[in-house]
C-alpha cells in the first residue's frame, strides 16, 4: 500500500504531556501553549482531562482551561473523561469532543483505572451513548497494545477485539497506544494487520512512546499499511506513571520533520511548532527531548552568534 498523502496529527501535549509533571503549570501557561500549537497549524489539540484533582493535580484547572481557550475555526479541542462525573463536568465546560480509555491488559487496566477491561466498558458505554445523542464526538484509547509492564507481550488479537468493541459502540477513531514504548516495526505491523481486519484503517490511530527509540520507525511501518492518524506530544512531553522507565510520547516536531521530508502534507509550520516546544520546556526548566527541536534551536543560536560577530 502506498503511503497516505495527508496525515492528521493529534497533539496530546497539553493533556498527556503535562498530566504527570511534578511542577504545577498555571492555567495561563497551558492556554498560551494551546494557542501556540493552534497557530502552528495543529488541528486537533487534546487540551485537558476531566479527572479527579486528587489523582491528577495537574488537571485541576480543567474547566478554566476549556473556558479560556481562544477557539480557532477548524481546530478541535478534545478532552479525556474517565467516568460519568467527568463527562458531566466536560458538558458544563462546553466540550464538543471527548476521549474515553481502556487497556489491552487486565492488570494495567486495574492499576490505571481500578477496574477490569469489561468493567471499563460498562463504565463508559452509557457515556458514549449520551455523548453521541448530544452530537459530541467520541474517541477511544487502548493502552498497552504492544506490551504491558505487568503482563509482558500482548497478543494482537486481544487488541483487535477491544478496538472492535470501541468501534461498534460508536467511537469515530480508536487510538492504539504503545504505552511503555516496547514495540518494534514488525510488531506494529502485526498489530495493525489484526485490528485492520475488524476496524477500518482510516479510523485507527497510533500513539507510540519512544522509550526504546523505535517510535518513528514504528510510525513509518504502519503508514505503509495506510495509517494516517498519529498521536504525538510537543517537546516529547509525557510518560506513563504506571510503567517505570517509560519515557515520553514521540515528539511532534520529530514526527513532522520526518513527514515533511517524505513529502507528506501535515499543514503544520515546523518553526512555530518548535517555538511551542521551547516555550513549555523553558517553563518546565528542561530542554525538549525532541532531537529536531534541539537541532533547530542550536541552529538559531548559531545564526544569531554569526550575525553578532
Amino acid at each position: 500500500m502506498s503511503l497516505p498523502n495527508k496525515i492528521k496529527i493529534v497533539e496530546v501535549g497539553p493533556r498527556d504531556g503535562l498530566q504527570n509533571e511534578a511542577l504545577a503549570v498555571p492555567t495561563p501557561v497551558k492556554l498560551r501553549l494551546i494557542e501556540m500549537l493552534a497557530e502552528a497549524g495543529l488541528t486537533v489539540i487534546e487540551s485537558t482531562a476531566f479527572v479527579s484533582p486528587k489523582w491528577v493535580p495537574q488537571m485541576a484547572d480543567q474547566s478554566e482551561v476549556m473556558h479560556g481557550i481562544l477557539r480557532h475555526s477548524g481546530v478541535a479541542y478534545p478532552v479525556l473523561v474517565p467516568n460519568q462525573k467527568g463527562f458531566e463536568a466536560a458538558l458544563a465546560a462546553n466540550c464538543d469532543e471527548i476521549a474515553i480509555f481502556t487497556a489491552a491488559s487486565e492488570t494495567f487496566c486495574r492499576k490505571n483505572i481500578n477496574c477490569s477491561i469489561d468493567e471499563s466498558f460498562e463504565r463508559f458505554e452509557p457515556i458514549i451513548e449520551q455523548a453521541l445523542d448530544r452530537g459530541i464526538k467520541v474517541r477511544g484509547y487502548v493502552s498497552c497494545v504492544l506490551g504491558c509492564p505487568y503482563e509482558g507481550e500482548i497478543k494482537p488479537a486481544v487488541v483487535a477485539e477491544i478496538a472492535t468493541r470501541l468501534h461498534q459502540l460508536g467511537c469515530y477513531e480508536i487510538s492504539l497506544g504503545d504505552t511503555i514504548g516496547v514495540g518494534t516495526p514488525l510488531a506494529a505491523r502485526k498489530l495493525i494487520d489484526a485490528a485492520g481486519r475488524h476496524v477500518p484503517i482510516k479510523k485507527l490511530a497510533v500513539h507510540f512512546h519512544d522509550t526504546f527509540g523505535q517510535a518513528l520507525a514504528n510510525i513509518y511501518a504502519v503508514m505503509e499499511q495506510g495509517i494516517a492518524i498519529i498521536d504525538s506530544s510537543v517537546g516529547g512531553l509525557g510518560g506513563c506513571p504506571y510503567a517505570k522507565g517509560a519515557s515520553g510520547n514521540v515528539a511532534t516536531e520529530d514526527v513532522v520533520y520526518m513527514l515533511h521530508g517524505m513529502g507528506r502534507d501535515t499543514g503544520i509550520d515546523l518553526d512555530r511548532l518548535v517555538d511551542a516546544a521551547t516555550y513549555i520546556c523553558d517553563y518546565l526548566k528542561r530542554p525538549p527531548t525532541s532531537k529536531v527541536a534541539r537541532a533547530l534551536m542550536s541552529r538559531r543560536v548559531n545564526s544569531i552568534e554569526l550575525l553578532n560577530n
